[in-house]
């Protein structure tokens, strides 16, 4: 057998960046340090940090006064944000950069009077906390039998925005039925949405050409990974979704010459080398790289964080 490597896969810049955060709120602040839900979708990346200190929360009312909270990269809603500051904590927001632009962008919509769409998955925290960052009327949708159910305050004041954990594909089909049933709807352009989202699923399109099954490395509550599972199967593969190497069931592999694997951009590399590991062990006998977009977007750590960040002691020459 032969393992085909999607390019990319793996972490994308939010979540480096939110990963970043937690690990340089616990060397400045030192354990324990709080974070509002999984840091991250990955069992992996919050049980790791949970070794070193940091305590995941599901509300803030479990959150000593005073103490460092974290918000995730999923962000949060105007109503947690607003009682944490009441509740005296230090704030560090982990929210991805994109996630926020999307909540300026509803906030923006919402601020003209306009009913704000959400194309997304009611339930999800991004969602939620899109949802909770507007003030005026909003609703969630997933399909295009979504928009033709849904009924509106005014035709004339609709505008649209995305859950970033979708791609263009995943969305091209719902914003086309908005602006066939609304045509006056607003909304942003296509290329607002996540790059690494779309990137990741253009990258197992092309492996499908190549492999015979397709092995997901992703946790189950991970949006972006489900997708991508989803995406292999639609092109007839038999294709997994699984945490790490122990999910590998070894009668997948009857019959099959050349395995891809990809991860979702939650994962860590390190799973995807265990999985790679677990897979030699079964009779692969070599391994390769596809050709892919080589990504290079990086996002800026807080300043606040920043900062406070412990300077390296000098060496001074003698």
């Amino acid at each position: 057998m032969e393992i085909v490597l999607a390019q990319p896969r793996g972490f994308c810049a939010g979540v480096v960046r939110a990963i970043e955060i937690v690990e340089l709120a616990l060397e400045i602040h030192g354990a324990p340090v709080y974070v509002f839900h999984e840091i991250v979708h990955n069992r992996h990346v919050v049980e790791d940090l949970q070794t070193r200190g940091a305590v995941f929360v599901a509300a803030l009312d479990e959150v000593p006064r005073d103490a460092v909270i974290i918000f995730s990269a999923h962000g949060v809603s105007t109503a947690v944000a607003q009682q944490a500051k009441q509740m005296g904590l230090e704030v560090i927001d982990a929210t991805c950069p994109l996630v926020t632009k999307v909540h300026l962008q509803a906030q923006r919509y919402s601020s003209k009077g306009f009913e704000v769409i959400i194309i997304g998955h009611l339930g999800h925290e991004e969602v939620d906390g899109t949802m909770g960052s507007v003030s005026g009327p909003v609703q969630v949708v997933s399909t295009a039998a979504d928009v033709a159910a849904m009924r509106v305050l005014d035709a004339g004041k609709l505008a649209y925005v995305t859950q970033t954990t979708l791609s263009i594909d995943d969305t091209r089909g719902v914003i086309d039925a908005l602006k066939l049933r609304f045509p006056a709807i607003q909304g942003p352009e296509l290329d607002d949405i996540c790059y690494a989202t779309q990137n990741r699923q253009n990258a197992v399109r092309a492996l499908a050409k190549e492999v015979d099954l397709l092995l997901v490395v992703g946790a189950r509550n991970s949006s972006n990974s489900i997708r991508l599972r989803e995406v292999g199967a639609q092109y007839g593969l038999a294709s997994y979704l699984i945490q790490d190497e122990s999910e590998i069931q070894t009668e997948w592999l009857s019959g099959v010459s050349t395995v891809g694997v990809t991860a979702g951009a939650s994962a860590p590399e390190v799973l995807v080398q265990r999985v790679l590991a677990r897979l030699q062990s079964c009779g692969v006998k070599a391994i390769r790289e596809m050709d892919g977009v080589r990504e290079t977007m990086t996002f800026n750590l807080p300043r606040s964080l920043l900062i406070k960040r412990p300077m390296p002691a000098l060496v001074q020459d003698r």
